[in-house]
């Protein structure tokens, strides 16, 4: 699995410039911020893959163009992310903010924190985001703590997972 997870993680970057995408992946990068005792959370989706989602669940006007984008998106993609992503951290649901979002070429970067962290034993993460739509959606999750990198992968069976961090 960590192969799989390592092969997802080389690729996204480079697909990143295709034009047209013809598999559906994201990755989502969690990293621990000592200083302010939070998790600072990216996740990176296909603008395209988000605005067709956001169409279908809420608004068929609705669009994720740079300069053009619809007024609501931001209301959107929080509300979607509030719904599709999950943080657990020693074994308690934790709640996460919606921090803003940006473009970056062909994908949207989102931007979510989780505050008050206290040392971690584990840290679980279901993230559901974009398999209610595309049922081949794969997302990868990265998360760093104390000096260790641990990673998931995620798809529409299994939705979420568990990743220790005690020694």
């Amino acid at each position: 699995m960590k192969r799989t997870v390592l092969l997802f993680l080389i690729a996204l970057p480079l697909l990143a410039f295709t034009a047209v995408h013809k598999f559906y992946v994201s990755a989502t990068n969690i990293e621990y911020n000592e200083k302010q005792r939070s998790l600072q959370i990216i996740s990176h989706v296909f603008t395209d893959d988000m605005e067709d989602l956001l169409q279908t669940r809420y608004s068929e006007s609705l669009t994720l163009i740079k300069g053009n984008e619809h007024p609501a998106a931001d209301e959107f993609i929080q509300k979607y992310f509030g719904d599709k992503f999950r943080v657990t951290v020693n074994g308690e649901q934790r709640a996460v903010n919606y921090i803003g979002k940006e473009y970056d070429k062909d994908q949207l970067l989102v931007y979510l924190e989780v505050e008050d962290v206290e040392p971690i034993k584990n840290i679980g993460v279901e993230n559901s985001i974009l398999t209610d739509l595309f049922p081949e959606q794969k997302n990868v999750i990265k998360v760093e703590y104390g000096g260790k990198i641990k990673s998931l992968l995620l798809m529409r069976d299994a939705p979420g997972g568990t990743l220790k961090f005690s020694n």
